[in-house]
């Protein structure tokens, strides 16, 4: 139920998408909500947000820090509150024991053990519901949740960072660095809020990547590091760095080969090994490979590179937000591309993004584009 929300209203829920948006890459595959809890007079009492491995919950956290102070008051949560038994007990029923009176939110939680239960629940209790505030914002702050729960699949967003004429490198492999320091940091934020980082087995073996996240004062655990390769031995040296122990690395592979040699690609610092069927071309069906991250929990990827991998994923339209980063620089015809060979036939194959930003990074910028049917659009 909708309402006119005043602006405290909207200030709060601002504040409280802010608290969530603290928890992405850290919460899969629970949502990442925020909490913030005004007194019966309308100051802040208490604020939260999900923590690491998804519990406690925003509304758990905001709750204890409010004490008291929430009893006739107002909570603003970024997501339905969960009304299930899980590790914990449903927050509905903390926000009712609390003495909480009104309760302003933002959209369903798609969950099927939720999905609108919550708010009944709360209503039942006489607790005033309204919600609606925020909705597009919320939707857009848990597109992988939302992704994984609707499309059965993670959230992928692929990050490239070019000359201005499309080339990753030139033609001898050198590539470091293309962009400059404001926007290999940029990248670095988005590994920070990505569950997962995506590598095809060409970059795993030319640039032996760590794929950590080396923010400056960033100490939460780096996201899990994937290779999609049809012969893992050979993407993930005995000595790369993948296998150095500073996150997970998963590998995704030939079901067939994985099924005779169940060995094939083990080794120190390899977590897991997820076999995927290959499709009528012979190449590693992609679609089931992210229904499988999506079964294991991820909610949002990062691809990384290289370009194979970029035109498999956009050829199978799996893609759902492209960064483009571009460097004043131009390397000509011989350089490697960015995106490797789509085989449209016709110009109108190519339509799929819109613009939907685009940032100043020192030299660079970065283009941001969406889906034209992006999940967080009601």
């Amino acid at each position: 139920m909708s309402a006119a929300f005043t602006e405290r209203d909207r200030w709060a829920m601002s504040a409280a998408l802010g608290l969530a948006r603290r928890g992405l890459g850290q919460v899969w595959p629970n949502p990442s909500v925020g909490c913030v809890i005004l007194d019966a007079d309308g100051a802040v009492a208490g604020r939260g947000w999900t923590q690491p491995g998804g519990r406690p919950h925003a509304e758990t956290e905001a709750l204890k820090r409010a004490g008291a102070a929430a009893r006739g008051g107002t909570a603003y949560v970024t997501l339905e509150p969960c009304n299930h038994h899980g590790r914990t007990p449903p927050c509905t029923e903390a926000l009712m024991a609390a003495g909480i009176a009104r309760l302003v939110s933002t959209i369903e939680d798609p969950d099927p053990r939720v999905c609108g239960a919550g708010f009944e629940r709360l209503r039942q209790a006489g607790v005033t519901v309204e919600t609606g505030l925020f909705a597009d914002q919320a939707r857009r702050l848990n597109e992988g949740f939302l992704t994984r729960a609707s499309r059965g699949r993670p959230f992928v967003a692929l990050k490239t960072a070019t000359s201005l004429d499309g080339k990753i490198a030139l033609a001898n492999g050198e590539s470091q660095w293309i962009t400059g320091p404001e926007a290999r940091q940029y990248a670095h934020r988005m590994r920070a809020e990505s569950d997962a980082v995506m590598v095809g087995s060409g970059t795993a073996r030319q640039d032996d990547p760590s794929l950590t996240c080396r923010l400056p004062g960033y100490d939460a655990p780096s996201p899990v590091r994937i290779v999609v390769a049809s012969d893992p031995d050979a993407a993930v040296a005995r000595d790369a760095n993948l296998r150095d122990g500073a996150a997970e690395t998963w590998l995704i592979c030939p079901a067939d080969i994985q099924a005779a040699h169940p060995d094939w690609a083990a080794g120190p610092g390899i977590a897991e090994t997820l076999p995927v069927p290959v499709d009528g071309r012979g190449k590693l069906d992609l679609a089931a490979a992210l229904k499988r991250l999506g079964e294991r929990g991820l909610t949002r990827v990062m691809v990384e590179g290289g370009g194979a991998l970029a035109a498999s994923l956009l050829r199978a339209d799996l893609v759902d937000e492209l960064h483009w980063a571009r460097a004043p620089k131009i390397i000509g015809a011989e350089g490697l591309p960015a995106i490797g060979g789509l085989e449209r036939a016709r110009l109108a194959q190519s339509e799929g993004f819109r613009l939907d930003r685009v940032l100043g990074l020192g030299a660079d910028e970065v283009a941001v584009y969406t889906r034209r049917d992006p999940i967080w659009r009601g």
